[in-house]
């Protein structure tokens, strides 16, 4: 018995151009990564460059092939030492991300089992939160999205992007919030991410002409390199400030829980399936709770599994292109997604005939 894996790229092209405030980008690329073994496979993603692909087929592909399918830690452990050389954050840490995320998919599929029920259940359903709201949009169309989430699905929390042209524009910014507030209403959420747009101070002063907004989550006031800077704010707004969705290895999440109010982590950058179970530990050891980031259907069984989950980011651009490219999607309609205990593995299906006509590498 051996174990393939392989991955195919795709870029898809976004349905408005998109913008936060360090970053505008106007196509998004999947990486999809297949892992097969005993006629059945496995299907794990991650986002970013189509040159993940080629680490998953070089370097981590050979280091798997004689292992048991089943013995998903033994994997993750020979990729891990496999990409050693290659630097664990970036590009390498993607593809061990969806290779393990696509190994603990096989192992579902080949014991019958949905992944949530082959990985326990701490829920039976994953509270999430709308995310867009893009500095790119103009009044009307942040409106639109809005509403959609929080009066038509009933989502209680939604999020917009703040910090535009890296903290240059924050009357735009005040504006953009006050009307996320008038649109949602005072029932809703608000919740903000400057992508680490702002200085520090700059940061607080924001937050307090925004007083009366009760924004509830702020998402990387400030870089999530500066430690000290994501405590200072943390300590001086009324908001919970979160970070971590640039976490690769254990050691990122273990540095930042004493400065945040919330650890995010990311399925699909942090090791897969394997580490973000150990990564929601960590931050269980400092009082914390997780929220995963982006990618919605790729975190719904493990999200599942954690005790200390408090919600999973919807993020507009990753949940259209997830029910573009798969069978199976879930709607996130009453702001939580129940958990499936019925269909093998995480449930989806590539669409193959749709998906190939993005397919980049």
């Amino acid at each position: 018995m051996k174990i393939d894996l392989s991955a195919r790229a795709y870029t898809v092209p976004t349905d408005f151009p998109e913008a936060d405030g360090t970053l505008a980008w106007t196509s998004t690329t999947i990486v999809i990564v297949r892992a097969g073994a005993d006629g059945v496979d496995g299907l794990g993603w991650t986002y970013g460059p189509a040159a993940t692909a080629s680490v998953v087929m070089e370097m981590l592909a050979p280091v798997v092939a004689d292992l048991d399918p089943g013995d998903v830690p033994a994997a993750w452990s020979a990729m891990a030492r496999g990409i050693r050389n290659a630097g664990r954050p970036g590009i390498a840490g993607l593809a061990l991300s969806a290779a393990d995320n696509a190994l603990w998919d096989l192992k579902a599929r080949r014991c019958e089992l949905p992944l949530a029920r082959l990985l326990g259940a701490a829920r039976g359903a994953v509270p999430v939160y709308g995310s867009g709201g893009f500095t790119s949009y103009d009044a009307e169309r942040q409106h639109r999205q809005l509403a959609h989430w929080a009066h038509e699905l009933g989502i209680p929390r939604v999020k917009i992007k703040i910090g535009e042209s890296w903290g240059r524009r924050e009357d735009r910014d005040l504006e953009r919030m006050t009307a996320a507030r008038r649109t949602i209403g005072d029932g809703t959420e608000l919740f903000v991410d400057a992508n680490g747009a702002y200085q520090r101070k700059q940061a607080v002063r924001l937050a307090r002409r925004a007083a009366d907004l009760d924004v509830r989550w702020f998402e990387e006031p400030v870089s999530s390199d500066d430690l000290r800077g994501l405590g200072l704010v943390r300590d001086l707004v009324p908001a919970d400030v979160a970070a971590g969705e640039y976490g690769y290895d254990l050691v990122y999440f273990e540095r930042m829980a004493p400065y945040v109010d919330c650890l995010q982590v990311d399925v699909t950058r942090c090791g897969g399936i394997s580490e973000f179970l150990r990564a929601a530990a960590v931050a269980a050891a400092h009082g914390l709770q997780v929220s995963g980031h982006c990618a919605p259907h790729q975190h719904l069984a493990v999200a599942a599994a954690v005790p200390n989950l408090r919600h999973l980011e919807w993020f507009h651009d990753h949940a259209r292109i997830e029910s573009m490219l798969f069978e199976g999607t879930a709607s996130p309609e009453g702001g939580e997604v129940p958990i499936d205990r019925a269909t093998p593995g995480n449930g989806l299906t590539l669409k193959e005939e749709d998906a190939a006509r993005w397919r980049t590498a």
